[in-house]
């Protein structure tokens, strides 16, 4: 009693500071020739987050994250808020958590992404009240073929769905009545859905809707009918799965977009590029390769995004491409925080990314090594901070850009050859290992190669302005643009400018030339932003 005493005045008084607060415009999502944009406050935003360790969703703990977050100049932070955190005991509700996480986001300038660890987290109930965890016959696990309970709720149940559905309601209408400046920005619903080792629920139940035929809207996503297994053959287990879970997961959203309409999203767990091992999918989440399926079931859902824990250059590739579609705004909600992860941020720019978080970025100590780096070491955060601090300096400039205009970008690969793209009729590539001055292949003396040649750090992100100028950011990479095939001859670089923009406007600081142009555009350990204009002569 003594404690509810003290924790009374203190809400009230959170609440009636919030609300004496202008309201601000709802975030919301815009898209337009297969581009999106993430609007906040009225304009477009780039989330240059950080996401803190599971555990982190209390007050001792957050406050070690916002030291870390201010070093690598991120502008978001991502936190849990967990099922068994707010709903202890069925009906009785402590948003206490989340009032201290919005008032000290506010004060520490940053914006909040929520994450809803309810029926699932990582595919398991491990955040849900005891009261679910411990009543299987009311909120009924998963049935393996045998018949044995499987460690995942089914997302058959429809009590889990209520009690899931109400609680989320309840998130949102804390949020509604609380933040009217809109700190939280975009929530995301569950986490990591799917199962490990068995495709799907095997009960009795599931058993008689698997074998009827697959509902009218899947049918018409994908130009196929008839049951499960002859729509979908060998994959039929896991389209049931997919359909049924995400169909869950979009009854919630919907009730709480009801409520508050911010945009939401989900998440997957990966199984590589091309899922090629069905036993080691999380079965039912959001995977690339059955997104139609997600997007026909969970029209509530606004987009699903990829947590990125594969180091591969050639896999985060495919990753990014995957899920930049025109029907699906690209943002990467979880990567490693190892140093060699933050190469990643420029290609996820580069194909225009709403936002990008790595993961863990809080003084807890805990590290989830080797997903993530085993410490945050100075070199460790400097790696994020640096590309963090370039987009940061013209971040709504960028995020207006990105949405309008064609943008590449590349990551340095583990065997360092260069990448190229084309740009209207100017090529533009990104080389790695050089020094500012001169060609090592041609001039140097012996292996004279700078001490990053070797390191798994370089990227580059490049918009094109209009026909001839091209906006250029990155570090530890050597960036040239010249006249595409077939193009017109006598093409020269006219300027190339590093400055930032004040107001929408381009403010010039200095113009590269000599040294500092002759061989490529070398960015490298500072955060940089060039303005190149190219140009002919009859």
């Amino acid at each position: 009693m003594i404690r509810n005493l003290i924790l009374i005045p203190c809400l009230l008084t959170s609440s009636a500071a919030a609300l004496a607060q202008p309201a601000t415009p709802l975030p919301h999502l815009e898209s337009g020739n297969g581009r999106h944009a993430l609007i906040v406050d009225g304009a477009p935003f780039v989330m240059l987050a950080g996401q803190v360790n599971n555990s982190s969703n209390y007050a001792a703990p957050l406050a070690t994250a916002w030291p870390v977050l201010d070093r690598i100049h991120a502008n978001t932070i991502e936190v849990p808020i967990a099922w068994q955190q707010v709903e202890p005991q069925e009906g009785r509700f402590d948003f206490s958590f989340l009032q201290t996480l919005l008032d000290e986001a506010r004060a520490h300038d940053k914006r909040v992404v929520l994450l809803w660890f309810g029926t699932w987290k990582n595919t398991g109930p491990a955040y849900t009240p005891d009261w679910i965890k411990l009543d299987n016959r009311r909120f009924p696990r998963m049935k393996t073929r045998d018949g044995k309970d499987h460690y995942v709720l089914s997302p058959h149940g429809t009590a889990t769905l209520e009690a899931d559905k109400r609680a989320f309601v309840r998130l949102m209408a804390y949020l509604r009545d609380h933040d009217p400046q809109n700190t939280v920005i975009l929530v995301q619903v569950e986490n990591e859905t799917g199962s490990y080792g068995s495709p799907r629920d095997f009960s009795a139940f599931a058993n008689g809707l698997f074998g009827k035929e697959i509902p009218p809207g899947l049918a018409k996503r994908i130009g196929r009918r008839g049951t499960w297994a002859e729509a979908f053959g060998p994959r039929a287990d896991r389209a049931f799965n997919t359909w049924y879970l995400a169909s869950y997961v979009n009854a919630i959203a919907a009730a709480g977009k009801a409520v508050k309409p911010l945009p939401l999203y989900v998440n997957a767990a990966l199984a590589g590029p091309e899922v090629a091992n069905p036993q080691g999918v999380a079965s039912g989440g959001p995977q690339q390769d059955v997104l139609d399926i997600w997007k026909a079931a969970a029209p509530a859902i606004d987009f699903a995004a990829p947590d990125i824990y594969d180091g591969n250059p050639a896999n985060v590739q495919q990753y990014l491409e995957k899920y930049a579609r025109a029907d699906n705004a690209l943002m990467v909600p979880e990567i490693g925080n190892s140093r060699a992860f933050a190469r990643f941020f420029w290609p996820a720019m580069g194909r225009g990314a709403i936002g990008f978080s790595p993961f863990g970025m809080d003084g807890t100590g805990y590290f989830n090594y080797p997903l993530g780096s085993p410490d945050l070491s100075p070199e460790t955060l400097d790696a994020f901070a640096l590309p963090y601090a370039a987009v940061g300096s013209m971040m709504r400039d960028w995020a207006r850009i990105a949405f309008e205009k064609p943008t590449w970008g590349a990551a340095k690969p583990d065997d360092g050859t260069s990448r190229t793209t084309r740009m209207g009729d100017w090529m533009v590539t990104a080389s790695w290992g050089e020094w500012q001055f001169g060609s090592r292949r041609r001039e140097s003396v012996g292996d004279d190669a700078p001490p990053w040649a070797k390191e798994p750090i370089g990227g580059v992100a490049v918009a094109q302005l209009s026909a001839n100028e091209f906006l250029i950011m990155g570090d530890h990479v050597r960036v040239s643009v010249y006249p595409a095939p077939g193009a017109a001859p006598n093409a020269m670089m006219l300027r190339a400018e590093e400055g930032r923009f004040e107001n929408g406007r381009w403010i010039t600081d200095r113009v590269w030339n000599g040294d500092q142009a002759d061989y490529g555009l070398n960015l490298i350990d500072r955060p940089q932003v060039l303005k190149v204009t190219m140009g002919r002569y009859p």
